[in-house]
C-alpha cells in the first residue's frame, strides 16, 4: 500500500497568508494610532471645536466685536463642584480676554482632575486661541479647597478674512472636568500644578 507524501504549500498560498497577516497588523496599528491622529487633526484644523494654543498675545486688534460665553460641566465620577463665569465678555477681535472658572473639592480627599475643552460654533475653534489655561496641566485640589482657574485667550484676527465666519457673533467656551486620580498627601507634594488664584474663605 503506497503512502502519499505531504503536499507542499504553493508560493502563491504563502504570499496570500503573508498579505493577510500584514493587513491584520496594519489595521491594528491604525486603530492604535487613530485617537492621537484624530486629536492632532482637530488641533490643526479646529475641527470639532478644538481651540488653538498661542505663545503670545495678538499684536493686531480689530474693531469688530465678538461675545464670549462660558460653560462648565463635569464627568459623573468627578466629585468636584465646577462653575463657569456668570457673565459673558465682549471683546474686540485680537483683544486679550481673561476669565476665571471656579472649582471646589467638597470631599475629604485630595483629588486630581483634568479638563477637556471645545468651543461652539465648532467652526470658530480654529480662530479661538488660548495663551494660558488651567486645562494645559492637571489640577490638584486639597480637601475642601476652592480655587479660581484662569484662562487667557483672544480671537485670531484672521477670522475676518474667512467668509464662513461672518455670521459668528457669539462663541461659547466649554470645559468638562474628569477625575484623573486620587492622591495621598505624600504624593501630592510631588505634583506640579498650574498656579491658581485662591478664593478667600469667608
Amino acid at each position: 500500500m503506497s503512502t502519499q507524501s505531504p503536499r507542499k504549500k504553493s508560493p502563491a498560498l504563502n504570499r496570500t497568508v503573508g498579505f493577510c497577516l500584514a493587513g491584520v497588523f496594519f489595521m491594528g496599528g491604525m486603530a492604535f494610532a487613530a485617537v492621537p491622529l484624530y486629536d492632532l487633526f482637530c488641533r490643526v484644523t479646529g475641527y470639532a471645536g478644538t481651540t488653538n494654543r498661542a505663545e503670545t498675545a495678538s499684536d493686531t486688534i480689530i474693531e469688530r466685536q465678538v461675545t464670549v460665553r462660558f460653560d462648565a460641566s463635569r464627568n459623573r465620577q468627578m466629585p468636584w463642584e465646577f462653575k463657569a463665569p456668570d457673565d459673558a465678555v465682549s471683546l474686540k477681535i485680537g483683544e486679550t480676554g481673561l476669565a476665571f472658572y471656579k472649582a471646589h473639592n467638597p470631599t475629604n480627599e485630595e483629588i486630581t482632575g483634568t479638563a477637556t475643552f471645545n468651543v461652539t460654533p465648532q467652526k470658530a475653534g480654529y480662530y479661538f486661541s488660548k495663551i494660558d489655561c488651567f486645562c494645559f496641566v492637571e489640577q490638584t485640589l486639597a480637601p475642601g479647597e476652592t480655587v479660581d482657574m484662569p484662562v487667557t485667550f483672544f480671537i485670531d484676527p484672521e477670522i475676518v478674512d474667512d467668509k464662513e465666519m461672518m455670521d459668528v457673533k457669539t462663541i461659547t467656551l466649554s470645559y468638562t472636568f474628569f477625575l484623573k486620580s486620587k492622591l495621598t498627601s505624600e504624593k501630592v507634594s510631588n505634583q506640579t500644578t498650574l498656579n491658581t488664584k485662591q478664593i478667600p474663605q469667608g
